[in-house]
């Protein structure tokens, strides 16, 4: 099959990942994807209205569909769940074929216009953990959870970037760490939880966060731009 008779927005994709090592996610690049697969540039502008951008939000959500697959086809029964959290950061970086592409990507969303994207993006990694995990979370541990990975994967993922360790043993190292203090974390909450004067202390705090909601679907919190909702 050739690059002109692939899905279009796959092949440019492709093409792009070529020229990320020298250009970057960048205009050039972009254009050089174009050019290389023949496509039309109105219908590559459909498929990718900011260029380069949503290329390396493409990138990023292909990495997502690979952990998940990965993730679906693993019998993960006989790990403890903070272990299957850390298969799943590790079978996402795993899934990476060109360790450049990403950190060029990384240099790109830390850009003041494209910071936002970036979380959104990793944001989206971690949600995908938590959902294909079986996260059956409905209230304000929705966002705790994915807030808290969101942080654990940033990190992991900057670690991973200047590993040169064999089999990046020191990456493996570092995430265990940083999901041994939040489960750490975790713990501390617990004890808050138990603690009845600590308790009452914060009833009226805790009340407030018991009104928030996950998202119920997809569609519905599309309509309004935000994630999930407060509790009439």
């Amino acid at each position: 099959m050739t690059q002109t008779e692939q899905d279009p927005k796959e092949a440019l994709l492709d093409a792009a990942l070529m020229h990320v090592p020298f250009d970057g996610w960048s205009d050039e690049t972009y254009r050089a994807a174009i050019q290389d697969t023949g496509i039309d540039p109105a219908a590559a502008k459909a498929l990718f209205p900011r260029g380069a951008v949503d290329l390396a939000l493409a990138y990023h959500q292909r990495g997502d569909a690979a952990m998940v697959a990965r993730l679906s086809e693993t019998d993960l029964s006989d790990m403890r769940f903070r272990d299957r959290i850390a298969f799943a950061v590790r079978a996402r970086l795993e899934a990476v074929e060109d360790r450049e592409a990403v950190r060029r990507g990384t240099t790109l969303f830390s850009l003041p216009q494209y910071a936002a994207d970036g979380a959104r993006a990793i944001w989206g990694t971690c949600d995908a953990i938590w959902n294909t995990l079986g996260d059956t979370s409905k209230d304000v541990n929705w966002y705790t959870k994915r807030a808290t990975l969101s942080a654990v994967y940033g990190s992991t993922v900057l670690f991973w970037l200047g590993d040169d360790s064999e089999g990046y043993s020191a990456t493996w190292d570092f995430l265990d760490r940083r999901i041994d203090n939040v489960m750490q974390f975790e713990k501390l909450k617990a004890n808050v939880r138990d603690n009845k004067a600590l308790s009452a202390l914060l009833a009226r705090p805790l009340a407030v966060l018991g009104a928030i909601r996950a998202p119920e679907s997809v569609r519905e919190d599309a309509q309004t731009g935000m994630p999930g909702r407060w509790n009439s």
